[in-house]
């Protein structure tokens, strides 16, 4: 398995992809949709003998606080074809997208997933960060990561999503 950047021509596998993952259209629409304003900064897809099985979006979003902003980006979705899940496919791309964000000079990545899956990859909880999400979510699924040590001192915030997880675009 190979993980690289998407394609023009990956685009109907990775909304394929979106959709058996979550079993719904809405990340698959919202990755089209950031696709379609050119507000994808990475992303990837994992592929086997000719065929996309998983797919990583990050997208960027500012961290906003009464004295100062600064620019991070939000892993998501991240997506593997049910039957290629366990096997560490998803770990791959969250790896790849998460070097890829570093090489571009971003410093601050977050997620909103799975509190026993992100730590791995070096998420923790962001509130104690002070880096809070403008969405209702549950605490312990909103994480983040310093791709950068240090690179949150003194710096905190709400997280301003791009328009589409928001469901305004």
């Amino acid at each position: 398995m190979a993980v690289r950047p998407e394609t023009p021509e990956g685009i109907v596998s990775i909304r394929y992809v979106n959709e058996q993952a979550f079993g719904q259209a809405e990340e698959a629409e919202i990755v089209d949709k950031l696709r379609h304003r050119a507000a994808l900064t990475v992303s990837l897809v994992t592929v086997q003998k000719d065929k996309v099985v998983g797919h990583i979006a990050f997208s960027p979003a500012m961290v906003e606080s009464e004295s100062l902003s600064f620019e991070a980006v939000v892993l998501a979705p991240m997506a593997v074809l049910p039957a290629y899940q366990r096997q560490d496919i998803g770990g791959q791309l969250v790896r790849a997208g998460l070097e890829e964000c570093w090489n571009l000079g971003y410093e601050v990545v977050v997620v909103l997933g799975h509190p026993t899956y992100y730590p791995r990859f070096g998420f923790v909880p962001a509130k104690p960060k002070g880096i809070i999400c403008e969405l209702e979510v549950p605490e312990e699924a909103f994480m983040v990561v310093e791709l950068r040590e240090g690179a949150l001192a003194g710096r905190g915030g709400m997280v301003k999503f791009q328009p589409e997880f928001l469901g305004t675009a």
